[in-house]
C-alpha cells in the first residue's frame, strides 16, 4: 500500500488538498481577468468585437501576470533567484 501512496496522504486529505489548489486557481483567474480588462478596455463599449489594440494588450497583460506569477511562485517557494 505504501508505494501506491508514498507521501501517506489519505483520499479526504487529497481532496481538501485538491479544494484549496481549485480556490487559488479560480481567485488568480478572477483576479488575472479583472486587472487586464480595466487595463486593456474602455468603459464604455463601442463595438461588439475586439480589435487589434485590444487583442495586442490582453495577450500581453495575460502573459506578464502568469510570468510575474510563476516568478513570485518559484521566490515563496525558497528557489532563490529564478531565471528569466
Amino acid at each position: 500500500m505504501a508505494a501506491s501512496n508514498p507521501m501517506g496522504i489519505d483520499k479526504e486529505q487529497a481532496f481538501g488538498m485538491a479544494e484549496i489548489e481549485m480556490e487559488h486557481k479560480v481567485e488568480l483567474f478572477n483576479r488575472l481577468t479583472q486587472t487586464c480588462f480595466k487595463k486593456c478596455f474602455e468603459k464604455r463599449y463601442k463595438d461588439s468585437e475586439l480589435n487589434m489594440g485590444e487583442i495586442s494588450c490582453i495577450d500581453r497583460c495575460v502573459f506578464k501576470y502568469w510570468q510575474v506569477n510563476n516568478l513570485i511562485g518559484q521566490l515563496l517557494a525558497g528557489g532563490g533567484r529564478p531565471s528569466m
